[in-house]
């Protein structure tokens, strides 16, 4: 079977999650974002502190996962970085960590970590990607320095989902997690929702679908799969869901997969609510190779995107400035 060369790309890349930066040789280095090695960024700016959390995956010598931080004041030069996360030795799933997300939900700190493990969960199928337990867990901490602790051992997506990128959307007082239903399972890589407990210790409620990758019509999907009962399907991944409401009351999606180049785009919601229906804008808003995105605002008040660049090799956060124009965003 061939697998298209971004495919391959991309999987090389994820085996790079945790790694460290060779030029971060220890805690208390002074660096600027392009000298951190960094997939997946999520940056919290935390106003009682005046201070930049920037999050990422890091793994110990013992091969569990974790996540490390570094900080700023003025998100030009970082100190760290300093471990916040190490994910428990009994918990259900103690492999690589993924796509780290942290945030503020009613006066505590909440991370949304996706983790990994190679024990399987269904039987092999010739040619296909191997079922193994994936799905993203919710940990809680006083502040966004951690420590972040469990509330529970097992993860808060579906276990026979290989579900990934979980991020935190709070609707009508309901709080929500939207994730990906990944390509490696369905091929066309979906966004769901869930409602979740509400204080995020478990789902209180069905995943339900949103839209799938290839509903973007730039997307141009990778490899073709053979199905059991002979079918070909191509794949689409799904990558990097974070939400954000317009100043004209719109609710977005960023949200990336590829054409040719990993890209970031968005989708929308017509009712302006989670249950949509959702519609992906017919073009990326970023284009060369950097994605798997997510918004914050500065403590100036300005709009900027954070994405990690490029999509392999030595990836690190780039930041650049938003506009929201009432009704969309644009750089």
């Amino acid at each position: 079977m061939r697998i298209n060369i971004f495919i391959i790309s991309f999987l090389i890349s994820l085996s790079l999650f945790g790694c460290k930066d060779k030029r971060v040789r220890e805690s208390g280095d002074t660096l600027q974002l392009d000298s951190i090695y960094c997939r997946d960024p999520f940056i919290v700016a935390d106003k009682a502190t005046k201070t930049y959390y920037l999050y990422r995956s890091s793994t110990t010598a013992e091969g569990l996962g974790g996540v490390e931080v570094f900080k700023s004041k003025d998100l030009k030069v970082w100190s760290g970085p300093e471990r916040v996360f190490t994910v428990p030795a009994d918990n259900f799933i103690t492999g690589t960590v993924w796509a780290p997300e942290v945030h503020e939900y009613k006066g505590k700190w909440y991370l949304f970590a996706t983790l990994n493990s190679d024990r399987k969960w269904a039987e092999d199928v010739e040619g296909w990607p191997a079922f193994t337990y994936r799905g993203t867990q919710i940990f809680r901490a006083d502040s966004p320095a951690g420590p972040f602790l469990p509330l529970g051992k097992e993860l808060t997506t579906p276990k026979d989902y290989m579900a990934l990128d979980g991020t935190l959307w709070v609707e009508d007082g309901v709080p929500y997690m939207v994730f990906c239903h990944e390509w490696v399972q369905v091929v066309d890589g979906t966004y769901e929702v869930m409602p979740l407990k509400d204080d995020l210790s478990e789902a209180a409620g069905k995943p339900v679908l949103l839209f799938k990758a290839s509903d973007g019509k730039w997307a141009t999907g990778g490899s073709y799969w053979t199905d059991p009962d002979g079918a070909r399907r191509k794949s689409y991944v799904s990558d990097g869901p974070f939400l954000y409401k317009t100043g004209g009351g719109d609710l977005l999606m960023l949200w990336s997969s590829f054409r040719d180049k990993y890209c970031v785009a968005l989708a929308r919601s017509a009712s302006g609510k989670l249950a949509g229906p959702w519609t992906c804008d017919d073009e990326p808003i970023f284009t060369e190779d950097g994605g798997h995105s997510m918004l914050f605002k500065d403590f100036d008040g300005n709009l900027n995107l954070v994405f990690h660049q490029p999509n392999s090799g030595f990836s690190h956060p780039v930041i650049l400035p938003l506009k929201d124009t009432g009704h969309t965003l644009s750089l």
